[in-house]
């Protein structure tokens, strides 16, 4: 056998409760492949696997037996591609982020680029779904903090709540220009959604993800269409694997942009064909983690990177877990830097 390998599965814990509209995390299983050459067994190779449990395709049982077969498979065939896994995203994103740090050295540097060299990433403040008032005083921290585009989960308060907390963040003191997106996770129907979407445009929204459940295409795309607010596709592409499949979900939705997490539509390879498809179809696009640990997030930061993107990312989930693994970056006034090997 060529390949070596461990899969250690490890418990992350939250610093408070992640909310959405839909579900509540305390702790969140994570687990982290590593791989080696046994003629070198020295340098290792890392990648983190992080389903997100109600969400992603393979929170199941099947994962580690899933991540075994496929390195026999490599073992046997050098060229196995990572887009021929199938209905398990994080373990695609988790060999194929594995298999690229082994062949850069086993440093965790897994793309050189400017973001190696010190060049930041600009993303937007997370702010969770808390109580009003709590998310408020957080729209207030990040602001102090320097950021300049903040996200926000909508749909679990009832809706003129939401609406007095969007006024009264533009009330706050900076905010008058700040980028506001909101994220609402599938929790609107299709008899309330584009009353509301509409509802919250006073507000100067610069985007809102996933306004329905996912897999109703006729109506996300009467909503991309008719809405005040441009309409972003998130949840919308798990599952969606092949190249046909993308191309027509762009073609019929028509959305303003696409949000990408490796972790859930399966690895690097995989966004890039979307991207690809995103922007022959003048659609836009920016990145956002899924709640990995620090390794998969520092993956992504640096595959990200290699676009130059000019958009706002969802990179700042780092801080979320009172335990984590080793960061290789940092949060200073709304940027993401890099903080591991000096070296390009």
């Amino acid at each position: 056998m060529k390949y070596g390998y461990s899969i250690e599965k490890h418990v992350l814990e939250f610093k408070k409760p992640a909310r959405t509209s839909r579900n509540e995390f305390v702790f969140k299983n994570h687990w982290i492949l590593k791989v080696w050459n046994r003629e070198n067994p020295e340098i290792k190779g890392v990648g983190e696997a992080a389903p997100i449990q109600f969400l992603s395709p393979d929170y199941n049982d099947r994962l580690e037996a899933v991540i075994e077969q496929t390195i026999n498979i490599l073992d046997r065939d050098s060229r196995f591609e990572v887009n021929a896994i199938k209905g398990m995203p994080s373990v695609a994103f988790a060999i194929e982020s594995a298999f690229l740090d082994l062949k850069m050295g086993g440093r965790q540097i897994y793309f050189r680029t400017d973001y190696l060299k010190g060049k930041p990433i600009e993303i937007n403040g997370l702010i969770w779904m808390a109580g009003i008032d709590e998310m408020l005083e957080e729209a207030k921290e990040k602001l102090k903090s320097g950021f300049t585009c903040l996200k926000l989960k909508v749909g679990q308060h009832d809706f003129d709540s939401e609406c007095r907390l969007l006024e009264n963040i533009r009330k706050l003191k900076g905010a008058e220009k700040v980028e506001l997106r909101l994220d609402a996770n599938g929790a609107f129907t299709e008899a309330d959604a584009l009353q509301k979407i509409n509802s919250f445009s006073k507000y100067g929204i610069h985007s809102i993800e996933q306004p329905v459940k996912q897999g109703q295409k006729e109506l996300m795309a009467y909503l991309c269409k008719e809405a005040q607010i441009p309409v972003v596709l998130d949840e919308e592409l798990i599952g969606i694997e092949d190249d046909d499949e993308m191309r027509s979900l762009i073609a019929e939705i028509q959305p303003s942009y696409l949000v990408l997490k490796p972790t859930l539509v399966g690895g690097f390879s995989r966004c890039d064909r979307w991207i690809r498809f995103a922007e022959e179809n003048s659609v836009g696009w920016w990145v956002t983690s899924a709640l990995e640990g620090n390794i998969g997030l520092n993956a992504i930061a640096q595959w990200v990177s290699k676009y130059s993107p000019t958009l706002k990312q969802g990179l700042g989930t780092g801080t979320l877990y009172k335990t984590n693994f080793r960061s290789f970056s940092e949060i200073r006034s709304g940027k993401l830097f890099y903080t591991g090997i000096n070296e390009v």
